[in-house]
């Protein structure tokens, strides 16, 4: 009885260890990087905020198999090269404004195109559209994948005089922050100097820029009402509609099960109402910080709108469709989405 009973207990000692090491061999962990301040899941920048709500849902589905590091601030690394990790699998996940990737992608400028997208809701219908199917299977190429689609309203922080006009911009030096914003901010008369967003509370402080085009969340979470003086809100009109996807490596994606690789994807889309709701809001929310902090507030009308698409198709646009490979059939499919 003695033998058999140490045999059962040594059985069940192995069985339990092997059980314990398929389990830490089937453990994943993925590293999200982003350029913007960390918080918590509740407080803070809303796109820090979802990533942990997308990291905290799908380990807890996972049963534990996957776990996230996150790396906020560009911590991990520079905000601009993420997507170049991302495609060649050196980063598992990125909240990643595309626009920055245009240098090496030049069909991602068309997810910071003046004038084109005019409301979160248009933006969300590319991701069932022809445009967000075409740019899904551009980024697969790239083996990168997107996982929730997040749009931003943006508006202008300015040091001596507000920016409401193309004729406001002449003579200032002006953050776009994508190739086909400088063009426009050019063709008005402002000259561009561009950095991440990140960069624009020191570069607007030093004097290296004059005025700031960013997401309303941007201009809250790096306190630009304390280097500017106006601010041109995007509550109402904007031109400058930005696409800030949450992305993952196509090489990490394909290391999941078929069951993770579903799960993430589910866990993504069920973010993209917060990522939108959480944008609007803040998009009244900087209102309030800029006017407490003694800065003027103005908002962008139809004309004034109507003025700078004039100058974005007449700049921007015509580069886009003349410049990038099937440039115009891309436009004509962003265009059909209203």
């Amino acid at each position: 009885m003695r033998r058999t009973f140490l045999k059962c207990t040594i059985a069940a000692a192995i069985a339990l260890g092997l059980g314990s090491g398929t389990v830490l061999a089937q453990t994943k962990t993925i590293k999200i990087s982003h350029q913007f301040p960390g918080g918590t899941i509740d407080e803070g920048d809303f796109r820090d905020r979802l990533v942990r709500k997308f990291a905290a849902e799908v380990e807890k589905k996972s049963g534990g198999a996957l776990k996230f590091e996150i790396y906020p601030a560009a911590s991990l690394m520079k905000p601009v090269p993420q997507y170049k990790a991302l495609s060649t699998g050196a980063l598992d996940m990125s909240l990643y404004p595309l626009a920055y990737a245009g240098g090496e992608f030049p069909e991602a400028n068309l997810t910071l195109m003046p004038a084109v997208i005019t409301s979160y809701e248009q933006g969300l219908r590319w991701k069932d559209a022809p445009i967000g199917k075409e740019l899904t299977r551009l980024l697969d190429e790239r083996n990168v994948k997107i996982i929730t689609w997040v749009w931003q309203a943006g508006g202008i922080a300015s040091k001596s005089k507000p920016v409401i006009s193309p004729d406001d911009a002449k003579g200032m030096k002006v953050r776009g922050g994508s190739r086909e914003i400088d063009l426009m901010i050019k063709a008005a008369g402002g000259a561009v100097t561009n950095v991440p967003s990140n960069e624009i509370y020191s570069a607007m402080q030093s004097g290296v820029l004059d005025a700031a085009i960013t997401s309303s969340t941007s201009l809250i979470s790096f306190r630009l009402h304390e280097t500017s003086s106006f601010l041109t809100a995007g509550r109402k009109h904007s031109f400058w509609f930005m696409f800030e996807p949450l992305l993952m490596s196509k090489k990490s994606f394909e290391a999941l099960t078929p069951a993770q690789q579903k799960l993430v994807m589910e866990v993504g889309a069920s973010l993209e109402k917060f990522g939108m709701d959480a944008a609007k809001a803040d998009d009244e929310r900087v209102v309030d910080i800029f006017t407490k902090a003694g800065d003027k507030v103005g908002d962008m009308d139809q004309a004034a709108f109507d003025k700078w698409r004039e100058v974005a198709k007449n700049s921007a646009w015509k580069d886009f469709e003349e410049k990038v490979k099937n440039g115009k059939q891309l436009f004509d499919m962003a265009l059909s989405v209203k």
